[in-house]
């Protein structure tokens, strides 16, 4: 099967198509049996966020989508109704705000989940919690279980950031006690008469807060409920923070935390890693801050921003994923817009500091010249959809040639369809290995958005979104539950079959994983995670 594939990946080099495309180590299969493969490899789904109900008091309202709180069942602090009371950080805010009182969560999206490393069946997922999807609204929320992911009792608002008029970007690590940094990148915007967003300081709506922040909030070991979170001494736990006039736009923040006690002693041990780029009007530049986390849920200072290696001063590196390996090296990897590329491509690229971050070499390229969705409007068709993150990185746990490996996913559009490619280095980035395709559809359909994780034996997963399958028919109860009735116009959509999309092929999505040995060889097919294909 794999040697007939070969084919397919030296036809791609002569068509334009990016290395790795058609390569598929697994061979492909059929749809028929991806969809059933959710059955046969016994996968279970629970609904995590609707069960129960989780209301908070946003600093700005849109007047579009919000619905009041019916009373939470979370146990959270909703911030009361004025001018009864508000969240501390709202203290500041100018007349006409915050909301007059709490709002319903009635959205959720870009989850990300954490195992604690004491009690791997304790678990903690984040997800931003809107209260006007409509207008974009949202602040960071998390949901908590204590059995593996079987129930979640614990979720609500992460609270101390109620200020801004959005908390966005969610991720999660927990350091070698049990202890869980939220990081969050909280910003302020107000909306004109028009019901544009504007971003004007001075006329920001909280002026007793920064306009934009880099930060963290930290759950500790054994908390219980809702409100159980912490701020470093006491006010919000500022990385960084900056006003948005100056010509400084921080985003795409993401943590690490060293947990690893080494024969070389403690020094990086419990070490926290932020990183984020920073837009300033000449491109968007990579930074690292660090700390060092304490058993009692408290951290030392931030240290400095410092610059990452990249390849040149003017162009955009952004998506910075640190991960730690057992050796203490962190590693991150980088998307770089080379303007020479036309805004077509991306270089996939590789940057890690062997001393804690004091110092850091790189960048190594993984992959170059890789075409991705466009940076803005819809990613893929049928859909108003904006691409994200374009690249995923995980390393090792297992030694080969004296060295974890280092495996980086990335997206590819080069045929016109999103397909998922995964490469490795087994030398700290001096080499990398030729890229293979993930998804092993059939028929070309967009996958998008892959996930990188290693299980403590060394299996390295990639999870991503599928379109492979067909929408629900008309008439059934997957299409009630999917609420495809409710999809009647889509400005992206440009097929012959009127709306709304029962049947229509890449339009509907699933979630979907591949298993891999460390050498990535791979561990039978493409699995369906998800019970029902969504919309």
């Amino acid at each position: 099967m794999s040697l007939s594939l070969f084919p397919r990946a030296a036809l791609s080099a002569s068509t334009g198509f990016d290395p790795g495309i058609g390569n598929v180590p697994q061979g492909t299969q059929t749809d028929l049996a991806y969809a059933g493969s959710f059955t046969w490899n016994r996968v279970s789904n629970v609904f995590v966020t609707s069960q129960q109900v989780s209301c908070y008091r946003p600093e700005v309202v849109t007047k579009a989508g919000e619905v009041a709180c019916p009373g939470a069942t979370t146990g959270e602090d909703t911030g009361g109704s004025a001018p009864k009371s508000t969240y501390p950080n709202q203290g500041g805010s100018r007349s006409g705000y915050p909301a007059a009182g709490p709002m319903l969560a009635t959205d959720h999206s870009e989850s990300d989940i954490r195992v604690d490393p004491t009690n791997p069946q304790h678990l903690i997922g984040s997800s931003k919690w809107f209260s006007s999807a409509e207008g974009y609204n949202h602040v960071l929320g998390f949901y908590e279980s204590f059995d593996g992911g079987k129930t979640w009792p614990t979720m609500g608002h992460v609270p101390g950031y109620e200020g801004f008029t959005d908390n966005t970007d969610p991720v999660g690590a927990f350091d070698a006690w049990g202890n869980y940094y939220q990081a969050l990148l909280p910003y302020q915007f107000f909306y004109a008469a028009s019901g544009y967003k504007k971003y004007e300081p001075g006329n920001e709506p909280n002026p007793g807060i920064p306009n934009e922040a880099v930060a963290v909030a930290v759950r500790k070991h054994g908390a219980s409920g809702a409100n159980d979170w912490t701020t470093y001494n006491k006010p919000p736990d500022y990385v960084f923070t900056t006003n948005a006039g100056l010509g400084q736009e921080p985003d795409k923040e993401w943590i690490a935390i060293d947990r690893t006690i080494r024969f070389d002693g403690r020094k990086n041990y419990n070490r926290v890693y932020m990183m984020y780029v920073n837009f300033n009007g000449n491109g968007s530049k990579p930074y690292v801050q660090t700390a060092r986390a304490f058993q009692d849920g408290t951290h030392s200072e931030w240290t400095s921003q410092l610059q990452l290696p990249n390849q040149n001063s003017t162009n955009n590196d952004t998506y910075l994923l640190p991960q730690v390996d057992p050796n203490g090296v962190v590693y991150t990897p980088m998307i770089n817009y080379d303007s020479e590329q036309g805004g077509c491509c991306v270089d996939v690229l590789m940057d890690y500091s062997t001393d804690g971050g004091v110092t850091w070499k790189g960048p190594s390229v993984a992959a170059t010249d890789v075409h991705v969705p466009p940076l803005t409007g819809a990613g893929y068709i049928n859909t108003t959809f904006e691409d994200g993150i374009e690249e995923t990185s995980v390393v090792g746990n297992h030694l080969v040639n004296r060295h974890y490996p280092v495996y980086i996913a990335y997206e590819s559009k080069s045929m016109g369809f999103g397909n998922i490619l995964l490469t490795a280095t087994y030398d700290q980035g001096k080499t990398w290995t030729a890229p293979i395709q993930v998804n092993d559809n059939m028929t070309n359909v967009d996958e998008f958005q892959p996930n990188l994780a290693v299980a403590p034996d060394g299996t390295v997963s990639v999870n991503f979104y599928d379109r492979r399958l067909a929408c629900p028919a008309a008439g059934t109860k997957e299409a009630a539950a999917a609420g495809l009735a409710l999809d009647g116009v889509n400005p992206n959509y440009f097929g012959s079959q009127p709306l709304p999309p029962y049947g229509f092929s890449n339009y509907c999505i699933n979630s979907s994983i591949q298993f891999y040995k460390p050498n990535l060889t791979p561990i039978g097919h493409n699995i369906r995670l998800t019970a029902h294909t969504w919309r």
